[in-house]
């Protein structure tokens, strides 16, 4: 672990958010130098979405006290991430990027839509390494009062050994009601969707809206998945890629359709196939 680690902060929840607060208070325990940017309204569910054609405005912020250097930033959480590196931080390398801690779960298939996510992943793309932190729990009112622990874990160990090259983990910690937690396991994303509806409803004016319902489905039986881990208690720890080729069905194509494959070139080093846990995909 460097001698003073310089920790950058964001999140999808906003500044104002006791998520970020708990953050902040736990990566001081580590005796880091603390940068945060986050944005100034709360971002749930924005994905990697970036700005584009408008202006980003950026605004300091004394809300974590005169040790840290914080910033309310009026973009995306991806937009966060860029302007903290480019910008904020300059030349300056962060040895961690840590965003969260999201109101609510982050696991399976939510971590395509997630904003927390987003900002870690973006920071995998600049080559930094980089964990996404989410409770189990939804709502202002959520219990962090268990997680500490289980973050400053994660964060040495992420200090100590570092993470690979490309790679955000994707940590979910069980809300405190479900019970004693048990300790951290190393997953692989859930298969699982959302059935989704959407309710026509009315505004005072008798014009139709709709708001978007949905019921989370895990159809994956594996127990070494995320949801799995975190139904037994466990906080599941998940290394999520920014390469989303199939490089299975790449290969299978190339079979299937006499599709020839070019060579990868001189020094590539493409991805192996990974092997194919649980049920195909329905």
């Amino acid at each position: 672990m460097p001698a003073r680690p310089l920790i950058l902060i964001s999140n999808d929840d906003s500044l104002t958010a006791p998520g970020i607060a708990h953050l902040v208070r736990l990566m001081g325990e580590l005796e880091a130098e603390i940068v945060v940017v986050a944005p100034a309204s709360p971002q749930s569910g924005m994905g990697h979405a970036i700005t584009i054609g408008h202006p980003l405005r950026l605004d300091k912020s004394d809300l974590f006290g005169p040790e840290v250097a914080a910033y309310a930033c009026t973009g995306t959480p991806a937009d966060c991430v860029k302007i903290a590196k480019h910008y904020v931080l300059k030349d300056r390398r962060p040895d961690l990027v840590v965003s969260g801690i999201n109101h609510g779960s982050n696991s399976s298939v939510n971590v395509l839509y997630s904003g927390t996510m987003s900002a870690a992943i973006e920071a995998a793309i600049e080559g930094l390494p980089a964990i996404g932190f989410s409770l189990c729990e939804y709502g202002d009112e959520a219990d962090f009062s268990h997680v500490g622990p289980w973050v400053l874990e994660v964060c040495r160990q992420a200090l100590a050994h570092g993470i690979p090259v490309g790679t955000a983990l994707n940590v979910n910690i069980p809300k405190k009601a479900s019970g004693p937690i048990r300790g951290i396991r190393l997953a692989r994303q859930a298969r699982a969707k959302w059935q989704e509806r959407f309710e026509q409803r009315h505004d005072p004016y008798r014009r139709p809206y709709y708001w978007l319902l949905g019921e989370f489905l895990n159809q994956d039986p594996g127990l070494d998945t995320d949801e799995a881990a975190l139904a037994d208690g466990y906080v599941s720890v998940v290394p999520c890629q920014y390469d989303l080729t199939n490089y299975q069905g790449l290969a299978s194509m190339a079979e299937a359709w006499q599709l020839a494959l070019p060579p990868a070139g001189p020094g590539a080093t493409p991805p192996q196939p990974s092997e194919d846990y649980g049920p195909a995909a329905q």
